[in-house]
């Protein structure tokens, strides 16, 4: 059960773990700006930044313990994946500062990027509990995957060049090169042989960057969208995008989407996997099941 509720004469506590490098760097002046909106009738704030990867999950983790009630994330996917984690094991409220690049989960959950209307959001505290996941133990909350967009975010993470114009022309560069693989699915006792480009296992809609994989997702369904995109002939590439672009992954031949709670995943051989963006390797096994209902952000 993730409902929490205060008492109006309470204040509540609140920490905001920013990371600085987050969507470029300039983020050091970001405590200003919260100070000069935040509601302090209705908070008490603090102010934290990551250091290194990792960092903001043990702030929130340490935070949880010192009796913050609201531990909200500042940065992109991967910061809010660490926060919500331990948001997520202590039954914290998550609050979302979307300063990445992609933004995923803050644009399905229709968070503004503009920091002050973000801040407003926080102010009037209207929460809402949403489907979170697991991806072989690991936790997620918009979208894990494998195949050609992990092996990217894996390629990605070594590259100097950060920001959207640096990933798509590092995909441009990767897509020639990479060659898809045969899966073998168990979707909820289902079984299914794919060939795929990628598979994404999709609790909200997007990549980010208004790229839709599954835009019929819901992160309060109880499922999860398992998205499997055939091989192409490099041609059609653009044909693919503009398919996400315009959120018509459902119609198109080019994406088979199939919705379930527990998903089990043998692929050819270990490699690359993203969480939420972030690159990590796992073996060839892969599990992912779907926890209802189970954690509560700040919402529109």
């Amino acid at each position: 059960m993730c409902i929490q509720s205060y008492t109006l004469h309470t204040k509540i506590n609140i920490l905001f773990i920013i990371n600085p490098i987050s969507g470029g760097r300039g983020k050091l002046r970001i405590p200003d700006f919260i100070d000069q909106y935040l509601d302090k009738e209705k908070f008490n704030a603090n102010f934290v930044f990551s250091e290194y990867v990792g960092h903001a999950g043990e702030l929130a983790d340490e935070a949880a313990t010192k009796n913050f009630d609201v531990i909200v994330a500042a940065g992109g996917d991967g910061t809010i994946n660490e926060v919500a984690t331990k948001v997520l094991k202590h039954n914290k409220v998550l609050g979302i500062l979307p300063l990445g690049s992609g933004n995923g989960l803050a644009r399905f959950l229709k968070i503004p990027k503009n920091l002050k209307y973000a801040l407003d959001l926080i102010n009037n505290f209207k929460t809402d509990c949403i489907d979170t996941a697991e991806f072989n133990n690991k936790c997620f909350f918009n979208l894990a995957g494998m195949g050609f967009d992990a092996h990217l975010s894996a390629v990605f993470s070594k590259d100097k060049k950060r920001g959207l114009s640096g990933y798509v022309k590092l995909g441009f560069k990767e897509v020639f090169n990479y060659k898809p693989q045969t899966y073998q699915l168990d979707i909820d006792g289902t079984a299914y042989t794919r060939k795929a480009f990628a598979i994404s296992i999709a609790n909200s809609s997007q990549y980010g960057n208004d790229v839709y994989i599954a835009p019929n997702a819901s992160v309060k369904d109880g499922l999860l969208d398992v998205c499997i995109i055939k091989p192409f002939p490099i041609i059609k590439l653009p044909v693919l995008g503009y398919v996400m672009l315009r959120g018509k992954a459902e119609k198109s031949d080019m994406i088979e989407i199939i919705k379930g709670k527990n998903i089990k995943i043998t692929r050819e051989k270990a490699g690359a996997v993203h969480v939420d963006g972030e690159p990590l390797q796992m073996g060839a096994e892969i599990e992912a099941l779907v926890h209802p209902l189970s954690l509560q952000v700040i919402v529109p």
